[in-house]
Order: structure tokens, then C-alpha cells, then sequence
């Protein structure tokens, strides 16, 4: 089989659709990235923090140029040093230490999401089109996909990916029977200054970390402590290792980045808590409101970690997850990230999900450019590991966070929150059994724990 030029269409310049478009570029394939947002800090403030694990990290290696690789590893917050489980009034339950994580915790990196973007733009900047969002595509009678976005002539390829989210008009348009479940619940979130005073008000004393909150009615409460290794003048700071300080000065990304030293902080509870219904379009403030009302009776300083959260910075959102993906016949069209599989956060799994579909396809492309493969038949391939690994991820991310304590009454639930909290507070004293609920937080973010 002759060797082909391809040309794939990237809807979206989302984390997973970035990094494809960046493993495509290093394997030398034409690829083209339609973005709606009008550019690259529009959606600065959406998401905060998002942890890379192993499977991210694996793919991030994968795509990246090594010397772009090595700018996102210097460019993630200082690493973690453990992970807190506690109750609404800062009582811990469990922790552990990310040295008790398999492989130590090496391969778990800590980002902005901003930054991330950054990152995943650098040098991939002429191939982003901003303010075009996917209208509609048509397959024309050659193979080819022609692609409709605002603002200019249509766009034609041999391949158009989705990675346009989880309203993705890709896949409404190609798999319009994927949907998506409700699970009830509804997180409120924003961010606030990392500074002498906040560190006081955390779960962990403000140590690197996350803390994760449990409260007796069913709310889950989170603060993650992000900590950058430059400071407010974006220079790199004494003490980080040469070879960081070394990929951040060489870096022109990091210039444009707003990113400084944060505490995002989340809490999730159930929709039927919100007597009155779900804010339509409630300002930060409205939201900050909400999030103080959910939090009714846990430590004072969460509340005083609140009040000193940026209004702009808070959002809301309804929380769903994928129904299991249909079988579709394999074309010139297909999915990646949460226009595939929506997932909840509950286990972190989303956006490394999203990096590994871009390797998986990244690398069956590259077989389609050697004349190894045609094009259908790695498509098909692709989709039909994706569909595996994301269902184990989707189902996993769901069993952890749902909602559960809706359907239960006040005793019922007081008794299933006694025994989770008596359940982990032994798992704290039994290092045996520390290790193993390690290994299980784990698994979902790691596919060679699996």
C-alpha cells in the first residue's frame, strides 16, 4: 500500500484536539484546528486545575516535541505531597502520601488549564482557526469531508475530528444516538488567591495537595493547592530544578499566561438540594452565594475560603455522563474526548481520557501516512479501543461520584455516611490497606494498572 498525504480537520483546540494536532504536526500530516472561542484566553478561567496522570503523561511524551514536553513538565504547579480525605468540619479520614502511589506518584502533574492551552498551542499556532465553530459538514462523493465554520470558505480533508466537547455538533450531527445521562448532581467552584492568609483556611494547612471533603449529607467538598514555579513577574523562581528554570526561560508561552499561585476549590452536591431550582444565568457572586448555602454548617474557614474567592471566577455546572457509545460503520468522521465519553470528575479521568484518544489516533494515522493502513480501517480501530477504555473510565468516574444519597432518606444516609467514615478512617491505620485503596485511586488513571 503506496504511502498518502492526509489532511485531518481538528473541531475544537481543547486539550485532547491540541495535543492530536500536535502529534499530526511532529508526524509532518497536514491538520487544521477550528476553534469557536474568538482566542486562546477566552477560556482562561474555565476548569482551573486539571491533573495529568500517567496515561496523560504517556500521551503529552508521545505528541509533544521533547523540548515541548519539557516546558510542560516544568510548567506544571509544585508537586503533590499527599491526599486528604476529611469531613466538612476539617476532621481527616485518610491520607496518603503520593509516595504511597504506584510508581511514586512521578508521572502526576499538576497544571492550570490555562497554561495547558499555552503549552499545547506553542508552535501549532498557524494551524488554529479562532472564531469558527463547526456549523455542519457534508461527506462528498470522493471520501473527502467538507466542513462548514463561521467566517470563511468551507474546510476539506480526509478526516474530520470531533473534539468540539461534550455538546459536541460533531457527533450530534455523525452519532446522533450518543447521548448523555443527568446524574442529579451540580458542582459550584471557583478560585481564590494562594497567599499566606488562604493557606490558613485549607483542610491541609496549605500544604501541596488536594483535599477531599465529605459531608454527612451527601456534599463533596475539594481544594486543590496549585503553586507555580515562577512568580507574579512570570520568572522562574529560586530553588526549581535548572532544567525547568532552563525550558521556562526559553519558552515565549509563558509571557501570554495569567496563570499565578491558586487555590481552586469545588463543591458538588445533589440538584434537588437547590430548592428553587438551578441559577439560569447567576452572576459569581449569586454563585458564591449558593456555594455558602450548600456548605451550611461545615468549617468555619471554608466559609472564609469562600469570601475570598474571586466572583469571576466562579462557575456552575450540571454534571452528566456519557451513555455507553454505539457501533457506528467507520468513515471519514470521528470522535475524541468528551464529544465521545462525558465524564464525571470523580476520578480526575476526563481530559487524560481525552490525551490518550489523541495518541491512540495519532498513531494509527501515522500508520495511514505510511501506507500501512487505510484510512477506514484505523479509524476503526481507534474507536474500537476508545470505546473500551473510556467505558471502563466512564463507569468508574460515575461509581464515585452520583447521586445516590438523593433516592435515600435523612436515615439511610446518615448511616451510610457513619460507615464510609468509620470505613476510611481504618484504611488510614492499616498501611496494607492504605496501599491498596492507593492502588485503586489510581487504576482508572493509569491503563498499565488495569
Amino acid at each position: 500500500m503506496p504511502a498518502r498525504p492526509l489532511r485531518v480537520i481538528v473541531a475544537g483546540a481543547g486539550t485532547g484536539g491540541l495535543c492530536l494536532a500536535q502529534g499530526l504536526r511532529q508526524a509532518g500530516i497536514d491538520v487544521v484546528v477550528l476553534e469557536r472561542d474568538d482566542g486562546p484566553r477566552t477560556a482562561g478561567l474555565r476548569g482551573y486545575r486539571v491533573g495529568i496522570s500517567p496515561n496523560g503523561a504517556r500521551a503529552l511524551r508521545s505528541c509533544l516535541p521533547p523540548d515541548l514536553y519539557a516546558v510542560f513538565e516544568a510548567s506544571t504547579g509544585e508537586p503533590y505531597e499527599r491526599f486528604l480525605m476529611s469531613t466538612e468540619r476539617y476532621r481527616e479520614l485518610l491520607a496518603i502520601r503520593a509516595a504511597e502511589l504506584p510508581g511514586g506518584g512521578a508521572d502526576e502533574h499538576n497544571v492550570s488549564r490555562a497554561t495547558l492551552r499555552q503549552v499545547l498551542l506553542t508552535g501549532i499556532e498557524d494551524a488554529v482557526h479562532w472564531g469558527r465553530p463547526v456549523g455542519r459538514f457534508e461527506i462528498r462523493p470522493d471520501g473527502t469531508v467538507a466542513v462548514f465554520a463561521d467566517g470563511g470558505d468551507p474546510v476539506t480533508g480526509d478526516l474530520l475530528v470531533g473534539a468540539d466537547g461534550a455538546g459536541s455538533p460533531v457527533r450530534r450531527r455523525w452519532a446522533p444516538t450518543a447521548g448523555h445521562t443527568s446524574t442529579g448532581l451540580v458542582a459550584l467552584g471557583a478560585k481564590a488567591p494562594l497567599d499566606e492568609r488562604t493557606t490558613t483556611l485549607l483542610p491541609d494547612g496549605g500544604a501541596p495537595g488536594m483535599a477531599l471533603l465529605f459531608d454527612r449529607r451527601g456534599g463533596l467538598g475539594i481544594t486543590h493547592v496549585m503553586r507555580m514555579r515562577w512568580d507574579d513577574d512570570r520568572v522562574p523562581r529560586p530553588g526549581i530544578a535548572p532544567e525547568h528554570a532552563a525550558a521556562l526561560r526559553g519558552w515565549r508561552g509563558l509571557a501570554a499566561d495569567p496563570t499565578t499561585d491558586f487555590v481552586s476549590w469545588g463543591v458538588t452536591a445533589s440538584r434537588s438540594l437547590f430548592a428553587s431550582g438551578l441559577p439560569a444565568r447567576a452572576d459569581g457572586s449569586a454563585l458564591l452565594t449558593h456555594a455558602h448555602r450548600l456548605t451550611d454548617g461545615w468549617d468555619p474557614r471554608w466559609h472564609a475560603l469562600l469570601d475570598r474567592s474571586d466572583p469571576a471566577s466562579a462557575i456552575l455546572i450540571d454534571i452528566r455522563t456519557s451513555d455507553p457509545l454505539p457501533e457506528w460503520e467507520p468513515g471519514p468522521v470521528t470522535l475524541l474526548g468528551d464529544a465521545a465519553h462525558t465524564m464525571t470528575p470523580g476520578r480526575g479521568a476526563g481530559a487524560n481520557t481525552a490525551l490518550r484518544d489523541a495518541r491512540e489516533l495519532c498513531e494509527r494515522l501515522v500508520r495511514v501516512r505510511d501506507g500501512e493502513q487505510g484510512l477506514y480501517a484505523a479509524v476503526g480501530e481507534y474507536e474500537a479501543l476508545m470505546r473500551r477504555y473510556s467505558a471502563a473510565a466512564v463507569r468508574e468516574s460515575l461509581e464515585f461520584m452520583n447521586d445516590d444519597d438523593a433516592r435515600r432518606g435523612p436515615v439511610t444516609r446518615a448511616f451510610r455516611s457513619a460507615a464510609q467514615r468509620t470505613g476510611m478512617r481504618l484504611v488510614n491505620r492499616v498501611p496494607a490497606l492504605r496501599r491498596r485503596a492507593a492502588h485503586g485511586m489510581q487504576r482508572v488513571r493509569d491503563s498499565e494498572l488495569a
